[in-house]
Parts: C-alpha cells; structure tokens; sequence
C-alpha cells in the first residue's frame, strides 16, 4: 500500500496523536481509505463525491469542501458534481442541498444564472404509476400520502423521479449515492436504494464500496448497517 499517497487525502492518518496512540485504528482506516481513495468497481473520482455528499448531511462542512476538492482533481466535471445537489434536496432536505451548492460553486467558481421556476404537470394517476413501476406496489407510506394529501403524492413523485432518473450521473451512480447518505445515518431505508441500484444494474462489490464511503464519515457501524441493508434488499 502506498502509505503517503492515502495519508496525503486525509487529515485522521496525519493525526500524531492517533499515530501515537491508535496504531491499529489509522491502519485499518487507511486501508478503508484506500479502497475509497483508488479506482474500483466505482471510479475513485465518483466515491470521493459520495464522500463529500456523506458529510454534508452529517453536517461536516470542511470535510465535503476537501473531499469535493478531490473529486474535482481526480476529473469529476461541474455537471457530474451538480447531481449531489439534486440528491441532497430530496433527500436531506433545503439546509443539507444549500450547503452543498455553497461548497460545489466555491469549488468550481461557477455562479447559476437566474432561471425561472420550472412549471411540471402531473397527470391523474401518474405518481401511482410510478410508484408501481419503482416499488412493484404502493408502499403504505406513499398510500398514505397519496390518499391524504395528492398534492404531495405528486410532489413525491416528482423528487424522486429528478433524484434518481434526472441526474448526469445516471440511475445507477445515483441510486449508490443515495445508498452512501443512508448509510451515513445508519438507515434502514439503505435497502430499497440497494434495490435500486441492483436494477440500474449495480454489482455487490459497486455498492459495498458506495456503503465503505461512509465509514469515513460515520465509522464502522456505517458498514453494519449497509451491510444489513444489503442482506435486507
């Protein structure tokens, strides 16, 4: 293993006092590091930007704006980047989505042209449908949602569709990213996107390495419960 190039891209390995106190920690995170830090089943480019995404929601500002960094020097395009921000409104909401952008238009200094809100109709029928066609039946959640409140069936819909079909990474990278979130907060909900990601055509190893982008944000138990998730889907 080529020990400076993995400790260059993470401050924990440079840490004297765990290198002094922790020797089998750092060895093991290092050899997680690795395999999230080098080209695998998932191009090393794409897992650091898991990275970023998985830290953002854990609130870790300064560890997205490096791991985003290294995204960007390993190649991840502006275009390939902005999928976290579609990924991150769904999933974890407006603070999560604009704290990534903040970092994204740092990273690439790339400011948004002002563009007006997109106007989307949704047909009668059409969100059921497409829970169907994605679930293979209507979870009772969605039921609910659909029964009680229609404007949000549709508003559902309409996230979850952007989420996962209008990415520039394509289904299957996003459908592992959203695996990576949940897995960075231990969610059992991990196990539909692995589902997911199976049917955009996602290999065991492809989403064990998006599950291991994880363990660098929230530590071994990450791996647990994607593991768990795993099993479950």
């Amino acid at each position: 293993m080529e020990q400076n190039t993995v400790d260059a891209t993470s401050l924990l390995l440079q840490s004297n006092l765990l290198r002094r106190i922790a020797p089998y920690t750092l060895a093991g995170y290092s050899r997680f590091r690795t395999i999230v830090d080098r080209d695998g089943a998932i191009p090393a480019r794409i897992k650091a930007l898991y990275v970023a995404v998985a830290a953002t929601t854990k609130g870790y500002r300064e560890m997205a704006k490096r791991e985003l960094g290294r995204a960007h020097g390993l190649g991840l395009t502006y275009d390939e980047a902005c999928a976290a921000a579609i990924v991150l409104s769904s999933v974890r909401g407006e603070g999560a989505a604009l704290s990534y952008i903040s970092a994204l238009e740092a990273e690439y200094g790339v400011q948004s042209e002002a563009v007006s809100m997109p106007q989307i109709e949704v047909g009668t029928g059409e969100a059921e449908q497409n829970f169907l066609n994605y679930f293979g039946k209507l979870p009772p959640s969605l039921r609910k949602l659909l029964e009680l409140l229609p404007m949000g069936g549709d508003a559902y819909y309409l996230m979850r569709e952007g989420t996962i079909n209008g990415t520039p990474l394509g289904a299957k990278h996003s459908e592992l990213m959203l695996v990576a979130v949940l897995a960075a907060d231990y969610s059992p909900l991990a196990s539909v996107h692995i589902k997911g990601a199976k049917t955009a055509g996602a290999n065991d190893k492809e989403i064990a390495e998006a599950i291991v982008c994880a363990v660098l944000t929230s530590g071994l138990s990450a791996w647990v419960s994607g593991a768990n998730a795993m099993d479950a889907a």
